[in-house]
This record gives structure tokens, C-alpha cells and sequence, in this order.
């Protein structure tokens, strides 16, 4: 399946007065780098939750952020630091007996004195972060889900764009096999003629002739090349229809389509061989920097 790597997705979802955000983007990269951002109380769904990227994305560089935001003031508790109160009274009670002060302690001086009185977050419920945990994965999932039908998206077109330069390549071939043969049928023919010259004016041994004849016939064969280049395109058209990720396989085959075409022209003979080869070439490199970007 032709599949982009780019893509982006961002939701969000409120539970029990909390909204759970989810950013994840994708860009090209040769294999998958998952980079993974998630507050600290859902650590322990990290694992889970790269599994879930793996399980949806191949290949790329992949930025996956969670966030979790309270949409009400946090429940505190006041905690009143009993041993350093009665410490302050003490102290306070010894000084008003040397005459030293005066008047008693009020609550104002208790909240004048650091870690008199202690105000804690109330810590979250287990009930309460097992819901959080569990709709901050149901989160990532439907974001994921998101990015990956963007990617499909983006892969059809990519497909869209590859079908037709594989069909131009097509003709290119076609058109290389034709001329394959009038520049061999050529070449055959003006050699005849030249061998003819010769044998009139210097002799020849008859035989030896006809051998370098069947030898140059088949160095300047290409059926093999042509044979394995429809292969090749063959091949692409059953990649694209798999369901799995196929963009490194892809770009193996045009690596082995360039060099087939490069072999072409070194043996055809021909005027227009050169502008087919060139055309032929050119598409392929825009074939492979559109690959550079299929899963």
C-alpha cells in the first residue's frame, strides 16, 4: 500500500472536568523514530502507548504529545504542622514570662511562619487515574487514527502521481524495444555491406565472418534488460496493491529500473535512443523523490 509519512492530527476529549489533549505529526525518516511526550502521572501507560504508534505507523519520525488539563480548581487539603505550633506557643509563652512580648497567638502569625500550616493537592483516587489513564490511551488512539487516514489520503495522491510516470515509463520501454530493433536491423546491415567490400578486395575466411556477425548480434541483444524491465513495473503495480508498507521496496526497484535503462543505452543504437534514455531517466528520479516520502 502506497502510504504517506506526513500527516498530523490534534484531540482533545473532556473526562470528569479534565480535558485530554492529543498532538501527534509524522514526517519522512528511514525508519521509525517515535518521539514520546506525556505527563508524568500517565508514565506508566507510555509503553502502551508507543505500542499503539507501532501498531498503525511503519516507518517515519513520529511526535506524539499527550497533555491533561483540569477544567476546575484541584480539591487541597489544609494540613496544620501541630509539633511547630506548639513549639511557636512555647517559645512565645517563655518570652511573655522574661517580659520580653506581649498578647497571644493568632492566626495570623501561624500563617506569617513558613510550614505552620501546609496547603496539599489532594492527591488523585485510584479510581480516578485508572478513568484519566484509560481515556488518555481511547485518546491516542482516535488521534492516531486521525494521522493515519491523512496518510492514506496523502498516499493516494502520491499513488495517483506514481501510476502515471510508471505508464510513461512503460511507453519509454516500448518505445526503446522498437528502436532496439531498426538500430540492430541497421547496424546488421551496414556491417553486411562493409564485410562485403572487404571480402571483395582483401578475402575473408567465410566462416569467421558469419561468427562475428552472430557475436555482435548478441551483444547488442536487449531482451533480457526489456524482459526484466516490464518485470519491474509488473512488480510496482502489485507493491502498491499489498497491504503492507512498501516505499523501501519501491525504491529497490528503481534502483534496478535505472540500471536496466542504463544498460539500454549503452547497447541500442539509434538518433532518438539518447532523448529516450534521458526521458526515461528523468522519470524515474521523479519517481524516486516522490518515494521518499512512502511508508
Amino acid at each position: 500500500m502506497i502510504k504517506s509519512m506526513t500527516g498530523f492530527a490534534s484531540v482533545s476529549r473532556e473526562v470528569d472536568g479534565v480535558t485530554i489533549g492529543v498532538t501527534v505529526r509524522s514526517v519522512n525518516h528511514r525508519y521509525l523514530d517515535l518521539q514520546l511526550r506525556v505527563a508524568h502521572q500517565f508514565g506508566a501507560q507510555e509503553s502502551e502507548l508507543r505500542a499503539a504508534v507501532k501498531r498503525r505507523v511503519a516507518r517515519g519520525r513520529v511526535e506524539l504529545a499527550v497533555t491533561v488539563r483540569s477544567m476546575r480548581p484541584p480539591a487541597v487539603d489544609v494540613v496544620l504542622n501541630e509539633s511547630l505550633v506548639e513549639a511557636l506557643a512555647t517559645a512565645l509563652t517563655e518570652a511573655q514570662t522574661r517580659g520580653l512580648t506581649a498578647g497571644k497567638l493568632t492566626a495570623g502569625d501561624l500563617l506569617r511562619f513558613p510550614q505552620a500550616i501546609v496547603v496539599e493537592e489532594r492527591e488523585i483516587t485510584d479510581v480516578a487515574q485508572e478513568l484519566l489513564s484509560q481515556a488518555v490511551v481511547e485518546v491516542v488512539e482516535q488521534g492516531l487514527g486521525e494521522l493515519d487516514a491523512m496518510r492514506m489520503q496523502e498516499g493516494q495522491y502520491l499513488r495517483t502521481d506514481l501510476d502515471g510516470r510508471c505508464v510513461t515509463v512503460g511507453e519509454l520501454v516500448e518505445r526503446l524495444r522498437t528502436e532496439a530493433k531498426t538500430g540492430q536491423a541497421e547496424v546488421v546491415t551496414r556491417l553486411t555491406t562493409r564485410i562485403e567490400e572487404l571480402r571483395a578486395q582483401l578475402g575473408a575466411d567465410e566462416p569467421q565472418v558469419a561468427q562475428e556477425l552472430v557475436r555482435f548480434a548478441a551483444r547488442s541483444d536487449v531482451s533480457e534488460e526489456l524482459t526484466r524491465l516490464r518485470g519491474h513495473l509488473a512488480h510496482w503495480a502489485t507493491l502498491s496493491d499489498a497491504p503492507e508498507p512498501c516505499g523501501r521496496k519501491l525504491d529497490f526497484l528503481l534502483q534496478e529500473m535505472n540500471r536496466e535503462i542504463n544498460t539500454l543505452g549503452a547497447k541500442i543504437e539509434g538518433s532518438s535512443v539518447s532523448e529516450l534514455i534521458v526521458a526515461a531517466k528523468a522519470e524515474l528520479e521523479k519517481m524516486r523523490e516522490q518515494v521518499q516520502n512512502v511508508e
